[in-house]
């Protein structure tokens, strides 16, 4: 299948610059951003410009080696000094998302990993372990599409939450991939997208993106999905996610959790697709996973050409839920289709 617009995030190696799609512009225009100052990597970051677990990741180690481009200092040590302390800003964007600050750590273990070396050694070195962390990313969405397409039969009907497509990886993305997937081996499915409100991930970039790809898609608003499955007019629920406790408890856009529960009430299987990057093992469950709370006006009047509140009004706007495992099918990762979270240490 081709894609109709280039990968999410890419490296402009001319220009060392970081190059994004902006998301925040979608789907009215395409606009690609070039990148090569901290501040604005983090800006980006935090406003949403780059978004999804994968596709963050991929932008923090590219942001980082060429921010690191761009550090003025011919002493080695001062030089990595400066350097860590901008991974520590951009890992810093976001805190949910489990992916930002492993891509960060695994750049810095390479700035940090051999002290002997010249600036432009460790520099070529930063570049190619971004590089690594990009291609390792498109290899990964490639296998959760394959390993997701075996659940898919011919003439499903697949409801999807969120945004966890192309846009939310450099390629392929992780709930979409089994859907993508599935289309090129022939099979004819339907999918329903809610909005996901208040930040219409749905409307703006899954309606996008599957209609680019030619994919039958449906949008829907949130409140719609219990009437569609009460109809049975869905088969299956596949949804990314953004951190995967050690229990298996994930944690992804909010509004995932209601879905969850619908899903379990139905009887409808329940599918979270990640790549093992995203399971913390160091979080034990759901509960400790910290939930980013968002600006008042993304509820209120982001998308409204007169306020839609009570002006002053108490605005509640986590960016994040979490599902327990129970009510989760079964994880699919680049690794196989976990069913028994016991087994989560293993796969990472």
């Amino acid at each position: 299948m081709e894609y109709a617009v280039r990968d999410t995030v890419a490296l402009d190696e001319e220009n060392q610059a970081l190059v994004i799609i902006d998301q925040t512009r979608l789907p009215q225009e395409e606009v690609y951003l070039r990148l090569d100052q901290a501040g604005e990597i983090v800006e980006a970051i935090q406003k949403l410009r780059v978004r999804g677990a994968p596709a963050i990741g991929v932008a923090a180690a590219m942001g980082l080696y060429v921010c690191a481009c761009r550090v003025s200092e011919s002493d080695a040590a001062c030089w990595r000094t400066k350097v860590r302390q901008i991974g520590a800003q951009i890992s810093a964007a976001r805190p949910t998302a489990v992916n930002l600050s492993w891509a960060v750590g695994r750049m810095l273990a390479v700035l940090d990993g051999d002290p002997g070396r010249t600036i432009p050694e460790t520099l070529r070195a930063l570049h190619d372990e971004a590089c690594t962390i990009r291609d390792g990313d498109v290899r990964t969405c490639m296998q959760i599409g394959e390993n997701g397409a075996a659940l898919i039969r011919d003439g499903m009907a697949i409801l999807t939450h969120c945004n966890a497509g192309r846009l939310a990886a450099v390629r392929y993305g992780t709930a979409l991939a089994p859907v993508y997937r599935a289309a090129e081996q022939g099979k004819r499915i339907r999918v329903f997208a809610d909005e996901t409100r208040p930040l219409l991930q749905g409307a703006r970039l899954t309606a996008y993106e599957l209609s680019r790809a030619g994919i039958d898609v449906t949008l829907l608003c949130d409140n719609m999905a219990a009437s569609l499955m009460a109809q049975g007019r869905i088969d299956a629920v596949f949804v990314g996610c953004d951190r995967v406790a050690a229990n298996g408890d994930a944690a992804n856009k909010i509004g995932t959790l209601g879905v969850a529960i619908l899903a379990k009430h139905f009887g409808v299987p329940f599918y979270v697709c990640a790549p093992t990057s995203t399971v913390d093992l160091s979080c034990p469950c759901g509960e400790q996973i910290v939930i980013e709370q968002r600006d008042p006006s993304e509820v209120s009047r982001m998308w409204y050409a007169h306020p839609m509140a009570p002006e002053g009004i108490r605005v509640y706007n986590p960016a994040f839920d979490v599902t327990p495992h129970e009510l989760i099918t079964a994880m699919i990762t680049e690794k196989g289709v976990c069913r028994d979270y016991s087994n989560l240490p293993q796969l990472v």
